[in-house]
């Protein structure tokens, strides 16, 4: 650990610790705190800020508000010959993956397609480690879940939708996966946190404030509403998940979610759908040559000075080992006092 004007250095090692010990300090049960802590770490070895040991914070939030329980049972229910459902008790969404993900492979390699329903889980973490523990099986990935109600519809200005996140990968033979990972909303809700704590405005077109006006201000969009992005069309992506990651596998809406948080501000608990697509199940011995032509898009794309989702991760994926990680010191602090 080195504290710097610029904030405190870490390696890849001490941010592990430090959430390993934060978490375990409030009582969560060593086998969740291991999931979980691997999100945190994964954060910030991509430097994805908003993703890293800044949701400690809130962990430790929902920790102490009773509004996840921390020796949760993840257990593994009946379903479809395709599908795989994982009750994951109340307890964070991570651990109840581990659970079922083996069982999502297995049928998606049995039946050329298969999907994960995680139920009553708390999700606070990117999707993309999901995604990319399966395009790693060489399986095709998207997943989905709603939040809380903290986006209006296009058109709209209350609260309805939440950020609602959606993630796709495809495997790539003998280099990183192309993956995208992004919130349905103009913005993660955890860029609008991170901007509110540096006392740093917002750009227009992220949030609205209570009367549906535009504010840079990042406490008054956080108390008024966040938008979707590219309006419309993020609007529908957004009532998508809603659709499919809350009624369709008997899980909560947004709204539902943050009517059972009843003021408590903790993270968000509902459902997760996760689905894997197994190429050889369209394709059978002729996959590996169809995978193989697909890089004749990603080389268009890069061909023309464009850059595919994720490089930056993947990039910062190699560096961080090495260089380590900058928390900024007042967060830093804040987690030493948790």
């Amino acid at each position: 650990m080195e504290r710097t004007e610029q904030g405190v250095r870490l390696t890849l090692g001490e941010v592990r610790e430090l959430a390993s010990d934060t978490l375990s300090r409030h009582g969560l049960r060593a086998d969740h705190v291991d999931a979980v802590v691997e999100t945190i770490v994964a954060g910030e070895r991509d430097r994805c800020a908003s993703h890293g040991v800044y949701r400690l914070t809130n962990c430790v939030h929902t920790l102490k508000s009773g509004k996840v329980k921390p020796d949760a049972d993840p257990r593994i229910t009946p379903a479809a010959a395709a599908i795989v459902r994982v009750d994951a008790d109340g307890g964070f969404a991570q651990r109840a993956f581990q659970i079922g993900a083996p069982l999502l492979v297995e049928k998606a390699r049995a039946n050329g397609i298969a999907a994960l329903a995680i139920n009553h889980c708390v999700h606070f973490a990117a999707l993309w480690p999901e995604i990319e523990a399966l395009t790693a099986q060489g399986l095709v990935a998207i997943a989905c879940t709603p939040s809380h109600a903290w986006v209006a519809p296009a058109g709209g200005r209350k609260p309805l939708f939440g950020t609602n996140p959606i993630a796709f990968g495809w495997p790539r033979p003998d280099r990183d996966p192309f993956v995208f990972d992004f919130a349905t909303s103009a913005v993660a809700r955890g860029e609008i946190e991170l901007h509110r704590r540096a006392g740093k405005a917002i750009p227009k077109g992220w949030t609205i404030d209570a009367d549906g006006n535009a504010t840079t201000d990042p406490e008054v969009g956080l108390a008024g509403a966040l938008l979707t992005f590219g309006g419309h069309k993020g609007s529908a992506l957004s009532a998508m998940i809603e659709l499919i990651a809350g009624p369709l596998i008997g899980d909560l809406t947004s709204a539902e979610s943050l009517a059972h948080d009843d003021g408590a501000l903790a993270s968000p608990y509902g459902g997760e759908l996760v689905i894997a697509i197994d190429p050889a199940g369209f394709l059978g011995d002729a996959a590996a040559a169809h995978i193989a032509r697909a890089e004749a898009l990603f080389d268009g794309i890069e061909g023309q000075g464009a850059r595919l989702p994720s490089t930056r991760r993947f990039a910062a994926r190699r560096e961080t080992p090495r260089d380590g990680v900058l928390i900024p010191t007042e967060l830093y602090d804040a987690l030493l006092a948790l």
